[in-house]
């Protein structure tokens, strides 16, 4: 797929502008400032799924991205159009109205997700309501006027490489340019995150839209999520990269699976609560809050070797919901709930987090290292340890298996050094780790999926910064 670039993305305004045939002919106004922000997509390189339980992550921001240009309108209406090089184009309106209550205050979350809910037409559209909604209620953004929004993607969705996160920071960042209001560039993922989470109603950490805005070209994002704690960047060596390979196998974060993986964990941390004597506070029903003074109340700071000794024969494999409510109350997450009717995993979903933070860590020391075989087959063991793990969780999928099968099979002699499921698993994407000379060896990589599955991978390949790294521009249409 070719790259947006800024100058083809005006070029395209204009022309559309002019062209009575388009879609976009007469949607801006010629005269008016239209506000552009660019936000990439990422590869989850290690730490995954573990992000809500603290682990440390290390993220790539990916060449691939979504742009959005946004003007004020005249009225109060909000018309979006989305169109991509990965999908049809969609149309949705809004009214500023839809996002207050009768007293003008902001609507809370829970009723714009409900009615966003029923419109499967446009729920995609909470990912630009949801920004618009948070600012209003996290930092008293007022507009007396609707927008004009355009968006388009070379970032495919439903890939498991952030296609949500960046069309939020690409989304906030032009709202803020468009209302003159500053926000420091981690409040912003923040905020994003929370746009998913409340909106959206999407279970996310916040690696995604940290990786999104404030991540960098040719490095790793190293994160500890706790919640959100930067800890620099880890530069890919030279001799080194990092590829993505899409199986073409739908995933969605929303997905019943990442997030009864996600419970799973949570009540698994109960468990550990209960098991170490620490105290609970019951608040609502199904919600508790846990006084942890031994590991802050993350899974991740457990170590392997504590897990194993003092707790792993306490944690079942599954539990009956309803019994777990019964006996435990609830837990300490605040975007999901343990349904009584539903059998989950515990046992599994707990360690997870556990073993790979640690292994994250020691991704971390290893690529920071000299490139040697015997580093680069380290790296390899912890990247298929991840993957080994999503399957466990049932995170894993045919087509993902498939092609870290075909890397495997080609052989460390290869020069392609570790493969995993990328992000929340489920389909979506593969990360790739290997010699920069071996780029070729993925051709044949993707050849041999696609005559096995019938479905045509798609490749990713180099990376760019994150949106903070770059301003938002204004132009005109003139």
């Amino acid at each position: 797929m070719s790259e947006i670039t800024l100058e083809g993305l005006v070029e395209r305004l204009k022309a559309d502008h002019a062209n009575p045939a388009s879609d976009l002919h007469g949607f801006f106004d010629a005269t008016t400032f239209i506000h552009i922000s660019r936000a990439p997509g990422r590869l989850d390189v290690m730490g995954g799924i573990a992000d809500y339980s603290g682990s440390l992550v290390l993220e790539m921001p990916i060449r691939e991205a979504t742009w959005v240009a946004m003007q004020r309108a005249e009225d109060e209406h909000i018309d979006v159009i989305s169109t991509s090089s990965c999908g049809p184009m969609r149309r949705a309106r809004f009214s500023l109205s839809q996002l207050l209550t009768t007293t003008k205050e902001p609507r809370p979350y829970d009723e714009l997700r409900a009615e966003l809910a029923t419109k499967p037409d446009s729920h995609w559209a909470s990912y630009v309501l949801g920004p618009l909604l948070v600012l209003m209620h996290e930092v008293g953004l007022r507009l007396d006027r609707g927008a004009r929004i355009f968006i388009t993607s070379d970032l495919p969705e439903g890939k498991g490489v952030s296609s949500s996160a960046a069309l939020e920071v690409a989304t906030m960042r032009a709202l803020l340019s468009l209302t003159d209001t500053s926000l420091e560039d981690a409040h912003v993922a923040h905020l994003c995150q929370k746009a998913e989470n409340l909106v959206a109603g999407a279970p996310c950490g916040v690696m995604d839209q940290m990786t999104s805005a404030l991540g960098s070209e040719g490095q790793l994002l190293a994160l500890l999520c706790q919640p959100a704690i930067v800890e620099g960047l880890v530069p890919i060596p030279n001799e080194l990269a990092i590829w993505g390979i899409d199986s073409g196998i739908q995933h969605t974060i929303t997905g019943s699976d990442y997030t009864a993986v996600r419970v799973g964990a949570f009540m698994g941390a109960r468990l550990i609560a209960e098991t170490a004597g620490l105290t609970i506070t019951h608040l609502e029903p199904g919600r508790v809050a846990i006084d942890d003074p031994h590991w802050d109340g993350y899974l991740a700071n457990i170590t392997p070797d504590e897990f194993e000794r003092q707790f792993a024969a306490h944690i079942p494999y599954t539990m009956v919901g309803a019994d777990f409510l019964e006996n435990y109350y609830g837990i300490s997450d605040s975007v999901t709930d343990v349904n009584p009717d539903q059998t989950y995993a515990v046992y599994l979903p707990t360690y997870h987090p556990i073993r790979e933070s640690h292994d994250s860590h020691q991704f971390r020391v290893l690529l920071q290292q000299a490139v040697t075989d015997d580093n680069c087959r380290a790296l390899g063991t912890l990247m298929g340890n991840a993957h080994e793990s999503y399957s466990a969780c049932k995170l894993g999928s045919d087509g993902t298996d498939a092609i870290v099968e075909e890397v495997h099979a080609l052989g460390f002699e290869s020069g392609l050094i570790g493969a995993k499921i990328t992000g929340g698993g489920s389909g979506g994407t593969v990360a790739i780790l290997g010699r920069r000379e071996a780029r070729s060896e993925l051709d044949v990589v993707m050849e041999r999926y696609r005559d096995s599955s019938g479905l045509e991978p798609t490749l990713f390949e180099g990376s760019s910064s994150g949106a903070c790294a770059t301003p938002v521009v204004t132009v005109t249409l003139l």
